[in-house]
């Protein structure tokens, strides 16, 4: 093949993705329309292929315009359409519209609202700002919404839930990752600490599959007060940055992303003050980004979120494991080490 027929069909393939590009947005304003219309629930609840015209009755929806929402998803294998007899075809659940089911043990559908929501929406207009600026550190979020994330939820009750059914439905299945990847890291522990635990989902998981632990749910106190209670979780109300509540561990999960460097050193030396010197630990659930290499698909999305972090938070990134080491032995730690689980993140087990 020669070189001008290489580039012709590179020349086609980019024209035939930039259209991908120009209308990006159709795909997750379909999904999040699915959430919403609550298509995946209806559909998990029939049993068997449903027909439209039996979807669009359930949902009160106008047929057509269903049909064409269908259409696209069924095209990205969200669902799939199979046969009922020779005249009629119906809608039926994949693995990736088990996803979309509100409250389903494995559904993201609360993150996809919050992220497709107008309040997250509207700081990625700002990106490029962003990117220009060079002596401030005002993100796009607090730009479009006139404070930063964290001080938007304090003032903004239903956004706070979506932000923490949003943390819970992505905690189910990072900590179910880490309790099926790396349970070893829980060995000795009987006092546990899940700093920014928001509504203890992801302590509730770890305090089931490991009983003999006690666990302490820490977190901002508007968070905490309305947390649910439990009998083996007491909830704690603080500020990260002051002090944290001793424990045998401390746990962070998807916290330290939110900072810069000289914050996240002051978050771990705080971590440290409150573990035993002789056999505390510090368990880390983030991503660890490649360096130097082609990433795969769970690697562009460890890329995907610290653009996210660049448009949501101040100061915050993912970070490479030569960034991980810097900081953590900043904090103190003299040792870690890094145990890739199936998710976006991997575990990283810091010792004082």
């Amino acid at each position: 093949m020669g070189d001008m027929e290489v580039t012709i069909k590179e020349e086609a393939r980019a024209e035939i993705k930039i259209w991908n590009y120009v209308f990006g947005y159709a795909k997750i304003a379909a999904v999040k329309c699915a959430i919403e219309l609550g298509i995946a629930d209806v559909i998990e609840n029939y049993g068997s292929p449903m027909p439209l015209s039996e979807l669009a009755s359930a949902l009160r929806c106008e047929p057509s315009r269903l049909h064409r929402i269908m259409r696209l998803m069924v095209h990205d294998r969200i669902f799939k359409q199979e046969p009922i007899n020779q005249h009629t075809v119906g809608f039926s659940s994949t693995p990736l519209s088990r996803c979309l089911i509100k409250g389903g043990e494995k559904s993201m559908a609360a993150f996809i609202l919050l992220m497709s929501g107008p309040t997250c929406l509207a700081p990625w207009h700002s990106l490029s700002a962003r990117v220009l600026e060079t002596d401030h550190n005002i993100s796009p979020f607090e730009v479009a919404n006139g404070k930063d994330i964290w001080s938007y939820a304090e003032a903004n009750p239903d956004f706070s839930e979506l932000f923490n059914n949003a943390m819970g439905c992505k905690a189910r299945l990072t900590v179910q990752a880490t309790i099926e990847g790396c349970p070893e890291v829980f060995d000795g522990v009987e006092n546990l600490v899940d700093i920014g635990g928001g509504n203890a989902t992801a302590l509730s998981l770890l305090v089931k599959a490991f009983p003999w632990i006690r666990g302490i749910n820490f977190d901002l106190p508007h968070v905490v007060a309305v947390a649910p209670k439990s009998d083996s979780i007491e909830n704690v109300g603080g500020d990260m940055f002051m002090s944290i509540p001793n424990a045998d561990a401390a746990f962070l999960m998807s916290v330290l992303h939110d900072w810069d460097d000289e914050e996240c050193i002051k978050i771990l030396k705080k971590c440290r003050e409150a573990i035993p010197e002789d056999k505390g630990k510090v368990i880390i659930v983030e991503a660890v980004l490649e360096e130097d290499k082609e990433v795969d698909e769970v690697g562009v999305v460890g890329l995907m979120l610290d653009t996210a972090m660049m448009a949501i938070t101040n100061k915050g990134k993912e970070r490479t494991l030569k960034e991980w080491s810097y900081v953590l032995r900043q904090s103190g730690f003299t040792r870690f080490n890094v145990k890739p689980i199936r998710a976006v993140q991997s575990v990283i087990k810091a010792y004082p």
